[in-house]
């Protein structure tokens, strides 16, 4: 299939700039973007009259880019693609611009070389497939070199292990080693896949040899895109190397990575712990994580500390309580209180989720008394931020700790002199009535719902009583 490229991207965008002459292009492009493999096959025969139309200048920096970034597609609209381009040399500028037509045709060949190698004999594809790929793997332009590291799972796939172990694994090398990132970080996301899909026997050897050697490079690579697609990975090759291998080989890899500069790297190895936990336990990198979490915990990019904390339920159930409650506990508490919105409602769920694995006890003595202490913070969001605990934490913690512990809570801020918190405090009652019982609903809530909808503010006034109403209080 076609792949799309966005709206208003590629050589017919100009038609959006009012020019009604480019108007038939621009419904060319949408035809070499259509599901229906006949309507691309009769857009990619008109190519030439949409290169006309474009001139040489944007032909060549926009209409051959755009077929090349977005047709990966069966092999017929490939071959038309092909035919075409041979013809295009006049289109682009003459014979001096030729190169750009076989950086085209080059890529287009590697897609080409996967669908073809599917359907051929071992010894029909050593002739036919590899020496295309083997020029592939070292051609002179990097987006050709790009292409041969991106499909390089499905060309391992295609052309079987014998193949793999003489040919691809010694490309795989060179794309490893790439002197353009791009490539080197192609390649380094395809590392787990290329050690999984080895024949058993035989596999720890070949990773060990002549795979680790080129990752241990990678890992201090000083292009940031590279590093963070290795750390992605490669905490997958564990569960395939065991755990000697684990702890003699890539511990050390991993160790240096959660102390990389840069925060992506360190949030990809600690994003795929479960892997390693498996197979040595996580404790061995327990003293390593705590600063690396920390950092990251801190992190000035907000996006950095709403990754992690999305991590937090996993690392507490893998770390223990005890560890938690030591080293991490406080960090959860702090995010709480963050001047991101998103960082405290991520933090308020992962409460939460923290509950449900800790327990109703661990919530009683370690969580609920400091969520309950911020209703009294001077800072009014912090103050809504209780109420948003509450509401999550009553579902986990149930009647008891919610009517003894919180309900006091909340009824008491139903006094708070902003607006927007005692509408909350009604919002809130109205969360946690159905876990409470029927005297403390008609004693305590309703009194207090009552009162609010009597408020001032016409939204406090309006939440309370759909409370009310809600709750079969009214």
């Amino acid at each position: 299939m076609a792949g799309a490229a966005g709206p208003g991207t590629g050589p017919g965008a100009a038609g959006g700039d009012g020019d009604d002459s480019l108007y038939p292009i621009a419904v060319l492009i949408d035809e070499l973007r259509n599901e229906d493999v006949q309507l691309r096959l009769n857009s990619i025969k008109k190519l030439s009259t949409i290169a006309l139309a474009l001139g040489v200048e944007r032909t060549r920096t926009e209409l051959l880019p755009f077929l090349t970034d977005t047709i990966y597609d069966e092999d017929e609209v490939l071959l038309a693609l092909a035919e075409q381009l041979g013809n295009f040399t006049g289109l682009v500028g003459g014979p001096d611009f030729a190169h750009c037509l076989l950086d085209s045709v080059r890529l287009l060949a590697v897609e080409a070389c996967v669908s073809i190698a599917q359907l051929l004999s071992q010894e029909d594809l050593e002739a036919l497939v590899m020496p295309t790929l083997r020029q592939a793997a070292e051609d002179k332009s990097w987006r050709v070199r790009y292409m041969v590291a991106d499909k390089f799972s499905e060309l391992q796939k295609a052309v079987g292990p014998k193949i793999t172990l003489n040919d691809l694994i010694p490309a795989f090398q060179n794309l490893l080693k790439d002197c353009e990132a791009e490539v080197r970080a192609a390649a380094a996301h395809k590392v787990k896949e290329l050690c999984e899909n080895l024949p058993p026997e035989g596999r720890e050897t070949i990773i060990m040899n002549q795979i680790l050697p080129f990752i241990k490079e990678l890992v201090s690579d000083t292009n940031q895109h590279v590093k963070s697609a290795l750390a992605s990975v490669i905490m997958g090759l564990s569960t395939i190397l065991g755990k000697e291998n684990t702890i003699e080989h890539l511990l050390p890899l991993f160790l240096a990575q959660l102390k990389d500069e840069c925060p992506e790297v360190r949030l990809n190895i600690i994003s795929n712990l479960d892997c390693v936990n498996e197979v040595i336990g996580i404790r061995q990198l327990s003293q390593s994580l705590l600063p690396a979490i920390v950092e990251l915990a801190e992190d000035a990019k907000w996006r950095v500390r709403l990754a992690i904390i999305e991590y937090m339920p996993l690392l507490a159930g893998q770390l223990g309580v005890q560890f938690f409650d030591e080293k991490l506990n406080s960090l959860c508490m702090a995010w709480l209180v963050d001047h991101v919105y998103a960082i405290r409602e991520a933090a308020t769920n992962n409460l939460m989720k923290l509950v449900k694995k800790f327990g109703t006890e661990w919530a009683q003595n370690t969580i609920v008394p400091k969520v309950l202490v911020m209703a009294g913070d001077p800072n009014y969001l912090h103050r809504m931020t209780t109420l948003f605990c509450i509401n999550v934490l009553s579902e986990a913690c149930g009647q008891e700790i919610t009517t003894k512990q919180m309900l006091p809570i909340v009824l008491k801020m139903a006094g708070d002199q902003v607006a927007n918190v005692r509408f909350n405090v009604a919002k809130s009652l109205q969360k946690i009535g159905p876990i409470l019982d029927t005297d403390a609903l008609q004693e305590e809530v309703k009194p207090v719902l009552q009162k609010l909808g009597q408020d001032e503010d016409v939204d406090v006034k309006y939440f309370a009583q759909e409370a009310l109403s809600v709750l079969a209080l009214a």
